[in-house]
C-alpha cells in the first residue's frame, strides 16, 4: 500500500481511505506486505493509525528517518485539534499513533530493502519536504515507482528530486499542478516580499497560513534576509509548539537539505531565526503592523482560523496563501472570491481584508512532471492526486510527448497495466565470438541484434549456445533436414542427357558455385542434389527431384523456380 492519508476537507467518515476496497471483514495484514508512506503531510499518512490500530494491520510500515520523527508530532496535534478541540468520537488515541509508530521500518535513500522473498523497495530523493521519498518496488522483472509528492526544482531549503534512468513499467505520479508552469522563483519570491513590505508599511497586519513544515521554513529564511537587509522593526511570529519541533529537526537532519544550508550550517545554522518569535494567542490583538505565520495551511481548523476571523474585517489586513488548498476549506473559498463565509453556529463572517494566492508550493509543475518522465523512461504511465480536467490535459501531453500509455484512474478503478517481462539469458562466448568474426556493426545497446543459437534451460537460467555446443553437452546426434521438391519438365532426350543438359545450363547461370556432375546419374549444386527420371506415361516429360538440407534452402528455392521454366533452347 502507497501512503494512507486523510482528506483534509471532510470529518465524516469520507475523511478516510475506505479500506472495503480491500476487504470487507478482516485486519489488512493479510492482504498487504507492506505499507510505503512517501512523507509526513497528512494527506499522506493521516489515516495510518486509524488503519493500523483500528482496523488492523500488523506488517511493516516503511518510511524515512525524518518523517519516522515528524509523523508521530503532526498526528498528535492533528488529534489535539479534533478530538480535544472538537470533542470528536471514532479517533486514534495518543496511544494507537505510538502502537503504530513501533511498526515503522526506517529506510536509508538508496537502499534496497528486502521485503520478502519476492518484493524488494528503494527510496530515492524527491524534495518537497524534510524526509520525503519517491519509491521504486520490484518483484522479479517488473516495477512500479511511486512518488509521492516531489518538487524538481531546488528551493531555499531543499535539492530538487533525482531517480536513475530505471525505466519501470509504470511510473504513478502526483499531478497537483497537472497544468500549471510556474514563473521563475525569484520573481515570485520578489512578488511576495512586496505584498509583505506594502501592507507593513500601511500599518496592517498580514497572516501567512502555512503547514508547518516545509513552505514555513521557505519563507521564513525568506523574510528573515529580507528583514535583516531592510532593517524593518515590524515583529514576525510563528505560531508556537510544532514549528519549534520542526525546526528542531531540520537541524538533525540537515544531511536532507540543500547544499548552501549544509555549507553554511558551520557558521550558522538558517533554522535559528534573529527576527521570528514564537506566538502568543493574546498578540493578535496587538496595535499596530505584524507578519504571523498560522497553522494549518488551508485554513480549515487551529490557529490560523482563529486569527483570520479577527483579522478579516479590516481591508487595510492581508493573508497570504503560499499553496494548494483542497475544496471545502475556507482557504479555497476565499481564493475563489467568497466575500462572505458561513462559520460554525450560522454565523456569518465579512472577508474584507485582501486575499493573495503564490505558489510556494512544493509540488511539481507540468513542466517538472515531464521532467521526471524524461529521467526515469517509465514503459507507462498513471497520474493520481490531481483533479480530473487538469490531469487530463496532461495525460494528452504524455501520450503526445512520450509515446506510451498514460492512466488516471478514478478512486475504486482498476487499471490493467500489460508488461512484457525480460528474461536473462547467458550467451556463450563462442557464440559472441563467431558473431563478430562474421563482421557486421558493433553491438550497440540500444539496437537489438539477431543471434542465432540453441537455447538451453538448465536449473531455471537459460543460456544461448552454438548449435555444436548444445549437442555435445546434451549428448545428441545431429539430424539432418532435407527438402524435396519435384518439377515437370518437358525435354524429348534421353535421362542422361537431359540430366547433362541441365548441368550445362546451371554452370552458365550459376557462377561462383560448385557445381558437378556425378557418376551416379546425379548434379550436385553445392548441397543440392538434381535427379532425372522419365514419366511412365509420356517419355518426353521428364520429373526432375531436386533435395536440399535447410542451409541451402534460399538456393533451393531458385534452383525450383529456375527448372520450371524450362530448358533454354540450343543447349547440346
Amino acid at each position: 500500500m502507497l501512503d494512507c492519508g486523510m482528506h483534509m476537507g471532510y470529518n465524516d467518515d469520507r475523511r478516510f481511505p475506505d479500506f472495503s476496497y480491500i476487504t470487507q471483514n478482516g485486519r489488512l495484514t493479510d492482504f498487504l506486505d507492506c505499507v510505503i508512506i512517501s512523507h509526513f503531510h497528512l494527506d499522506h499518512c493521516g489515516a495510518l493509525p486509524f488503519m493500523s490500530e483500528m482496523v488492523g494491520y500488523d506488517g511493516p510500515i516503511y518510511m524515512t528517518h525524518p518523517t519516522k520523527a515528524i509523523c508521530p508530532i503532526l498526528l498528535e496535534d492533528f488529534r489535539k485539534i479534533t478530538v480535544d478541540k472538537k470533542g470528536e468520537t471514532n479517533f486514534f488515541t495518543s496511544q494507537m499513533i505510538k502502537d503504530c509508530m513501533k511498526k515503522v521500518i526506517p529506510l536509508n535513500l538508496h537502499q534496497t530493502v528486502q521485503v520478502d522473498d519476492e518484493l524488494e523497495i528503494k527510496a530515492y530523493y524527491a524534495g518537497h519536504v524534510l524526509g520525503a521519498a519517491m519509491v521504486q518496488i520490484k518483484v522479479g522483472s517488473e516495477s512500479v515507482v511511486y512518488t509521492g509528492d516531489y518538487n524538481m526544482t531546488p528551493d531555499r531549503h531543499l535539492g530538487a528530486a533525482w531517480i536513475d534512468k530505471c525505466r519501470p513499467d509504470i511510473l504513478i505520479s502526483e499531478s497537483t499542478y497537472a497544468t500549471t508552469i510556474r514563473d521563475s522563483k525569484r520573481c515570485r519570491e520578489r512578488d511576495f516580499l512586496k505584498k509583505v513590505h506594502e501592507s507593513i508599511e500601511r500599518g496592517g497586519k498580514v497572516l501567512i497560513p502555512v503547514f508547518a513544515l516545509g513552505r514555513a521554513q521557505e519563507l521564513c529564511i525568506l523574510l528573515e534576509t529580507f528583514w535583516e537587509r531592510m532593517n524593518l522593526k515590524a515583529p514576525i511570529y510563528f505560531s508556537t509548539g510544532l514549528t519549534e519541533k520542526a525546526n528542531h529537526y531540520y537541524k538533525l537532519f540537515i544531511t536532507w537539505t540543500n547544499q548552501k544550508i549544509r555549507k553554511t550550517f558551520v557558521q550558522r545554522n538558517m533554522f535559528e531565526f534573529k527576527h521570528i518569535k514564537a506566538f502568543d494567542r493574546s498578540y493578535a490583538d496587538n496595535p499596530g503592523p505584524m507578519v504571523v505565520f498560522a497553522t494549518p495551511g488551508m485554513l480549515h481548523a487551529g490557529q490560523s482560523l482563529q486569527i483570520f476571523k479577527k483579522w478579516a474585517g479590516n481591508e487595510k489586513n492581508m493573508v497570504i496563501m503560499p499553496g494548494y488548498c483542497v475544496q471545502g476549506t475556507i482557504g479555497h473559498k476565499i481564493l475563489n472570491g467568497q466575500r462572505k463565509l458561513e462559520m460554525e453556529g450560522r454565523a456569518t463572517l465579512d472577508v474584507k481584508l485582501q486575499v493573495e494566492y503564490m505558489s510556494f508550493s512544493a509540488h511539481a509543475d507540468a513542466k517538472g512532471i515531464m521532467q521526471l518522465i524524461r529521467m526515469a523512461e517509465p514503459r507507462n504511465m498513471l497520474l493520481v492526486h490531481g483533479e480530473a480536467v487538469k490531469m487530463e490535459f496532461l495525460k494528452g501531453k504524455i501520450e503526445q510527448e512520450f509515446s506510451i500509455d498514460c492512466y488516471m484512474p478514478a478512486n475504486g478503478e482498476t487499471a490493467t497495466v500489460t508488461t512484457n517481462p525480460s528474461v536473462p539469458v547467458d550467451i556463450s562466448l563462442n557464440l559472441l565470438k563467431r558473431e563478430m568474426a562474421l563482421g557486421g556493426p558493433l553491438p550497440d545497446p540500444k539496437k537489438p541484434r539477431t543471434m542465432h543459437g540453441t537455447l538451453i534451460m538448465k536449473e531455471n537460467s537459460l543460456k544461448l549456445v552454438s548449435s555444436e555446443q548444445a549437442l555435445k553437452e546434451l549428448g545428441l546426434n545431429e539430424h539432418q533436414l532435407r527438402f524435396t521438391c519435384r518439377v515437370q519438365l518437358q525435354d524429348p532426350h534421353s535421362d542422361a542427357d537431359t540430366l547433362h543438359r541441365i548441368y550445362t545450363h546451371l554452370k552458365s547461370v550459376l557462377k561462383g558455385y560448385t557445381i558437378q556432375h556425378l557418376p551416379d546419374s546425379t548434379v550436385m549444386v553445392e548441397s543440392i542434389v538434381i535427379k532425372v527420371s522419365s514419366s511412365a506415361e509420356d517419355t518426353n516429360t521428364k520429373v526432375l527431384l531436386l533435395s536440399w538440407s535447410y542451409q541451402d534452402e534460399d538456393l533451393g528455392s531458385f534452383l525450383s523456380t529456375l527448372l520450371k521454366k524450362g530448358l533454354p533452347s540450343g543447349l547440346c
